[in-house]
This record gives C-alpha cells, structure tokens and sequence, in this order.
C-alpha cells in the first residue's frame, strides 16, 4: 500500500521505513508535527519535537513532500485510552492528538490514494493509541513493525542495516553534554551498560534521549550537520537535560548504495518453533482421524433457544442466548438480525444499570464467515461500541433454524478496566480483524479475544497452508498477548481451542502436552473459523494477585499465587480425582516437571459419565474461578450429587456466573443438562447459559468424544 512517514527525524521513524519497504509498502510522502515558531522544543506527551530545525532535511534525502503543522494543542486527555467507549466518538477537543487528525486529513486531500502511517512507536502504548485512533477515523492502517521489540536487538539492527542516527538531547540518568553528537554505534555500549545500571531504556523509550537520523538505508541523500549548538536545558550532575540546536545543515551524495534490506525478526520464537515441530511430527506420524475428516450434519438444531439468559454475582453480569427476537422477518437483510441481537442485550444491560462500554468479552456465533457476512456482522457489531472494545471470539456454528446469529457476554462496572487494542501492521502478534480488543483486563480477570494463525505483517493465513504453523502462531499471539496485556503475564485458567477438524484435535492434543498445559480445557469442533483458519485459541487469564490480611488482620498484603489444577471422574458409585500442584501456567517448560497424586473413592469398571477439571487458587476465602464438566450419555441425579459432594468444588456452585454449553449436533444434552444443573444450582442460582453446537468434543488425557460439555466460570 501506498503510505505516509510520521516523522520526528529520529531513529525510530526513520528505521521503520525500511521494514514498511520489506513488506511492500510504497512511500509518498512525509508528515511531522513542530512546535510553534521561535521555539526548538515543547513538552509534548505525543511526538518528538527537538530537532525540528532539520527535519525538511529528512524529508528531502528520502525525496518525498513534507507535510507540516504547528502543534497547537495541549495533552488534555492523559489517560490510558483516547476518545469514548461510546461508538461513533470523536476526538477530544483541543487535545494535541487532534493535530495529528488535521495534519493527516490534509495529506489525504493530497494523495487520496495514501492508505498507510508509518510509525516508529516501540513501547509507548500512550503514543500508539492515539496515532491508531486517528487512523481508524480517517481509515488509514498503522505500519508498526517496531512494535514490542527487544530493544537491545533493535538498536544492533539498526546499527547494522546502516542506520546513522546521532544523539541530539540527553535526559537521563548517566548520559551528559558530552553525548550530545554521537552515533548510534558510538552509543551502544554505554546504553547497554547504563541499562543494566540503573535501567535505562537502550532505545530511549523513557525520553532519556532523542536522536536525529543523517543517514538511513532508504535515504537518497546523507545529512550533514555543518554547525550546531548545545543549549543546556536543566544543569544536573547526575541527569542534565540538553539538546542540540541544529544552526546549518546540508545534503550531500551517499558514498555508497544500500540496498534497503533489513533484517527482519523471525517468525517464530525458538519454543513455538519447537512447537512446530512438534505438531508436524504429529501429523506425518500417522494420527489422522480414522473417521476420514470432520462430521458433516445433515440437519441443524430444530430448537429456538430460549430467551437470553442472565446471572449477576456481585458486579459481575453475565448474559447468555442472545439471538434475535423468533418473530423477526427471517427474509430482512443479515445486518438486521445482527441489530436486533444488540439493542437486545443493549436494553439487557441498562436493565442492569451497565451500558455496552462495560462490556468485558463477547463469543458472537455466526452462520457463517464468508466475507460478506463477516464483514456485514462486523459493521454491525462496530455501531455499538468505541474504543476499547470487548474481546471477543467469533466462530461459525450450525445454529438452530431460525436462528441466523446469537452472542454471549460478560460484563462488569469497573473504572480499572484496561483495554490491549492494536490496530497496527508488526511483527508482534495480529492487528485485530474486527471492532475487538485483544485483551480486557477487568481484575482479577484478563479476558483474551480467539487466536488464529495469521502472520502478522500481512494479516493473511500461511501459504501454502500448515496446520503445525497455524497452531504454532497461536500458541505464540496468546503468548504474545497476555504479556503485552499484563506485564506479570499471569496463569491461563481455562482454554477453548475452536477446530474445523477432528483430525486436528490430536495435533493440537500434543501441542498442549509439549508446553505442559493443565488448565481446563476443550476441544471443539464447529463449522468454520475467521478467515479459513483451522485453529482458534481462546483464554481466560487471572493476574494471580490477591490482597490477603495479614497475622494481626489489620493490615493487608498483595501476594502473587499460582493455581493448582485438578481433575476426575464421577460415575453414581466411582469419584477418582487427579491433582496436579507445582505447576506455573503461562510459564514454558523443558520438561513436563510436575508432580501428581490421585484419590480413588470405591472402585468402578463402569464407562465414565461424568468428567470435570477446575483451575483454583489455594487463598482463603476464594472460590474455584473456572470449571469443566464433559459428559457422556444421561447422568444420573446421582451422578450429579457425587458431583456436587466433591470437595475441590462444593465452593463453586454458588458464585458461577456464566456457563457455556457445548453439544454435538445429533445428542440430546439437555435433559442431561438440566438434571445436573438443577443438583448443582438449584432453580435460583442457575449460571447465565448460552447452548452452542459442536461437530465433535474432547479433552486434554483421551481421544474420546464427549455429548456434551460446559464451561463455567465464576467470580469469587
């Protein structure tokens, strides 16, 4: 695509523009923001604004216009988000973020074929939400492929690809006047070493330094700085602030050519390569399905679900079976039956006194994702929300007749709700595909949107396909996200890996097994994913942080804990439960280094009936958080009572909040269902119940194929 450089002539920007050239993007032309007239530089939240008084020198080694503007805002809104959570927000009036919009619009009006911003951002999320989000209204794509890259590897790249950047201001802790001038390559090994003094960041994402690019691999010309001044800001001992004033430059003919490659960071890290191969072992080592692919229906669920059902525990809201009112016109255009489902659960929520930004995760199930109808829902979907959206997972499942689109939420009124919203083109993980966050924190929980295999530069599934790389990937944006999302990076309590063949539900199996995965788990097989995928990875995180009272039960402490997973059997005469302690998730290891023990209460030979696994935190007063149960067959009232007794779980029947529940097609689950449920909840406390069709079940241990499941989740 064609796109613009938001420059500030340092070398982040400037860097950024070789990868937008590796990955086929074509520049037109360069943007910058300055400080008013008279004045070398201003305290601006936003953008880089010393060296200013060279950066039409910038613009002209690469040989494209530049675009000015004055910055004349100030950083009015200094929040983690920018603009409203209502859909359709705009700006915030006077803020210096809205100069950007109006130095974009008018580079727009000159080349209305740009559909790309280059970006140099590398941490700072404050910058990149705000860059995204005036790109979003002018629907231009962010181009960031230095986003949340190491910076040590960063800065010895840059110096590589032949990248000359000198040091024009200083404004941390060990770096002084005399700084001022060097190069990148001169510089490195006294970042490095004040990184691991005092850490400082190498690439000066703290502000402690600012550079100007004379020289870069897609420069036509080198800058040289023919006389320059040092103006001393604040005189410290320790951290003196100064910068250069750049009095005269000029342009002079490179010496030599580059020819612009740059390196770029490889796709896989080295434990999701290992993953990779793992998957690919499996497939070539004989474990297809010996059915020959994936169950094909032959009909849909006769059944209209009932009507959207809710559940609150506490501030918590969950509300599930969201579809469109059954006397709707089924002949009206797909985008209404989408509409209808919202301003239902949008009245749902004001029932509740909650509004559609106090949403925290949504599983919207379609008909189908061909791109119209993928494109149609989403359209739709974006008229309710603003920025930060949801997470959300989105699948294609044989819906019932009658039925052409149904959702399921989770919602709470929380100020501390954090939103992980990347719009942006990087190496890092997938821009999203839809009006969704990748992540919504909303503590104690972190809620993650599905995964799928895309690359993340170009957005597009791996040619020619490979499931193991799909699968690969996934494990790696999950990863990837729920770092960037919460800096502990925190413990998967429950995992939905969404399939299109069962054949891949083993493959998938073994991937698990090589990252020693215990938490709750389902494999599920539905019509299709996003974009063709063959893999969907959807998690729920807990931060693992809790305050605790202290031996004198005056005062508090925060502690960190890890859970524990435990799992079993229930039949009328038989309960066996596994437990597996000392295990980190999130954490990858070499080895599978845990340790189990089993409890067997009465002998059974009868097939199982009843399985279930639940993620819990060994803190006083918490209740289990997430619970699985499989089932086969009609458990009995019995079977439910055992079930119930179980001590592990006895504590989590009361504070379940949301339950989804996974049925094949042809099984009749729910009388199954509700005998269980009715031991389990009673008729008052039954968790918010969404009843979504699957092509086929499984679990971690076992290839068996369960009737029906249930994912629950509750809130202690």
């Amino acid at each position: 695509m064609k796109y613009v450089a938001l420059l500030s002539g340092g070398k982040d920007s400037c860097y950024n523009l070789s990868h937008c050239n590796a990955n086929g993007h074509h520049l037109v032309a360069a943007a910058t923001l300055a400080p008013p007239s008279g004045k070398d530089e201003i305290d601006s939240y936003m953008y880089q604004t010393v060296g200013q008084d060279a950066i039409e020198f910038v613009a002209r080694a690469l040989e494209v216009p530049l675009y000015r503007r004055v910055i004349q805002g100030d950083a009015i809104e200094q929040n983690a988000e920018y603009g409203s959570r209502s859909a359709g927000g705009a700006g915030v009036l006077g803020d210096e973020t809205e100069d950007l919009y109006t130095l974009l619009e008018d580079v727009k009006v000159h080349h209305p074929d740009v559909q790309g911003v280059s970006v140099g951002a590398i941490l700072s999320n404050y910058q990149r939400v705000r860059v995204e989000h005036v790109c979003r209204r002018l629907s231009l794509t962010p181009l960031a492929y230095l986003w949340q890259r190491d910076q040590a590897e960063l800065l010895s790249e840059m110096i590589a690809a032949g990248v000359k950047s000198v040091v024009i201001k200083v404004a941390g802790i060990g770096l002084t006047v005399k700084h001022l001038g060097k190069t990148l390559n001169e510089m490195q090994d006294t970042l490095t070493r004040l990184n691991s003094i005092y850490g400082l960041h190498i690439c000066g994402e703290g502000g402690e330094y600012e550079t100007l690019t004379l020289d870069s691999p897609l420069f036509k010309h080198r800058i040289v700085l023919d006389e320059t001044e040092v103006v001393m800001h604040t005189d410290n001992e320790f951290a003196p602030v100064a910068y250069l004033r750049i009095k005269r430059a000029s342009l002079c003919p490179k010496e030599s050519s580059m020819d612009g490659r740059v390196e770029v960071p490889p796709l896989l890290e080295d434990r999701f390569s290992e993953l990779k191969n793992v998957v690919e072992n499996s497939v070539v080592g004989g474990y297809e399905s010996d059915s020959g692919g994936t169950y094909q229906p032959t009909n849909r669920p006769c059944c209209i679900p009932d009507h959207p059902s809710t559940h609150a525990v506490g501030s918590w809201l969950a509300i599930g079976n969201i579809h469109p009112d059954p006397s709707l016109n089924s002949g009206i255009p797909f985008e209404e039956h989408v509409l209808d489902c919202f301003i239902r659960l949008q009245g749902i929520l004001e029932s509740h006194d909650l509004h559609m930004a106090d949403v925290a995760n949504v599983t919207l199930l379609l008909p189908s994702l061909a791109p119209k109808v993928f494109a149609a829902a989403n359209k739709t979907y974006a008229e309710f929300f603003g920025v930060s959206p949801p997470s959300r997972a989105c699948v294609c499942v044989d819906l019932p007749e009658g039925v052409n689109v149904m959702l399921e939420c989770i919602a709470r009124k929380d100020n501390t709700r954090k939103a992980l919203h990347v719009q942006g083109l990087s190496y890092w993980a997938p821009a999203n595909i839809g009006p969704y966050s990748q992540a919504v924190t909303v503590e104690p929980y972190v809620f993650v949107s599905g995964q799928i295999g895309l690359l993340p530069p170009s957005l597009t599934l791996p040619s020619p396909p490979s499931f193991a790389l799909e699968a690969a990937l996934v494990f790696q944006h999950t990863d990837r996200v729920i770092r960037a999302a919460n800096t502990t990076g925190g413990h998967v309590l429950l995992a939905l890996y969404w399939l299109v063949d069962d054949a891949d539900t083993k493959h998938t199996r073994r991937a698990c097994e090589m990252f020693c995965e215990k938490t709750p788990t389902l494999f599920l097989v539905v019509a299709s994913l996003p974009r063709g995928a063959r893999v969907e990875k959807q998690v729920l995180v807990h931060t693992g942080e809790f305050t605790v009272p202290d031996e004198d039960e005056d005062t508090f402490t925060q502690v960190s804990r890890p859970p524990e997973f435990l799992s079993g059997d229930v039949y009328a005469e038989h309960t066996q439960i596994f437990r597996t302690a000392d295990f980190l998730p999130g954490d990858v290891h070499a080895e599978c280094d845990m340790t189990a023990s089993s409890e067997t209460i009465i002998g059974s030979t009868r097939p199982s009936m009843l399985n279930w696994q639940v993620s819990r935190f060994d803190v006083p007063g918490t209740s289990p958080l997430c619970v699985v149960i499989c089932a086969r067959g009609h458990p009995s009232q019995e079977d439910a009572i055992e079930l119930g007794k179980i001590p592990s779980l006895s504590a989590f029947w009361k504070t379940a909040l949301s339950a989804r529940l996974f049925h094949r097609l042809e099984v009749d689950f729910s009388s199954g269902w509700s005998s269980v449920s009715r031991v389990l909840f009673g008729d008052r406390n039954l968790p918010a119940a969404t009843s979504i069709p699957c092509r086929y079940i499984s679990t971690q241990g076992s290839d068996e194929q369960w009737d029906w499941a249930v994912a629950l989740v509750g809130v202690s």
